[in-house]
């Protein structure tokens, strides 16, 4: 009887084992093929009236929160978030440069809000995890640094300062439990458009801007 070789012998016990290797990488070359050859063909859409397929917008949003949670580890809540001056402060801010796109008691749907997409949350709404640790340190860090391709800027960029930014989320803690005349009063009563947590002595209450100015200006407000 004729032996077959050793290394023919263990090289035929592996092949059934590499089959199911083999399988995936399969998949995975036709799988990129099909994407490569839709992309450079143009079929995904980039229009803003055209939604994403479910699974793509599952891709997007489990992405963009593993990628928030991992940047908020280092971010500390101020122990005065909940104090009534930021809250006040932050009200100007609000009605500045949000409420067009998360919407207040006062103010419905928007043009601009309509148009976008991802539609933007409505913040004057109860939101969960409100008031908790993780959820502040969340509101922070997306409103310093943005949402890439979602229509979320970076407002650190524009001139904000972090005191400022702290004060927009003890803002964002109270605005769904403001009235229509609670809001208007709050926004009345703070220092309008400011860049800086602390306005200087020229600060005023005022209505709604959307300028910026230089990030290492500390103490300017725009008075409208």
């Amino acid at each position: 009887m004729r032996h077959l070789p050793e290394s023919w012998l263990l090289l035929n016990n592996r092949i059934p084992m590499q089959k199911p290797f083999l399988t995936v990488v399969g998949v995975a070359a036709v799988f990129v093929s099909v994407v490569g050859a839709s992309i450079s063909m143009g079929f995904p859409s980039f229009a803003a009236d055209e939604p994403h397929s479910e699974l793509v917008t599952s891709l997007i949003t489990y992405a963009r929160e593993r990628s928030i949670s991992r940047e908020v580890k280092g971010v500390d809540v101020p122990a005065d978030l909940g104090s009534p001056e930021r809250v006040r402060r932050g009200a100007g801010n609000y009605e500045a440069m949000c409420v067009d796109c998360h919407l207040s008691p006062s103010a419905g749907n928007s043009e601009i809000r309509q148009g976008l997409y991802p539609t933007p949350p409505n913040l004057s709404v109860v939101r969960e995890n409100a008031h908790d640790p993780s959820s502040d340190a969340r509101d922070f860090w997306i409103i310093k640094h943005g949402i890439k391709a979602s229509g979320m800027p970076a407002w650190a960029k524009g001139g904000m300062d972090d005191a400022a930014i702290w004060d927009l989320v003890a803002f964002l803690n109270v605005l769904p439990t403001q009235s229509t005349d609670s809001y208007q009063q709050l926004v009345s009563a703070s220092n309008g458009h400011s860049h800086s947590g602390i306005p200087d002595a020229h600060g005023a209450s005022g209505g709604p801007s959307h300028h910026s100015v230089d990030e290492h200006s500390p103490g300017h407000v725009h008075s409208h």
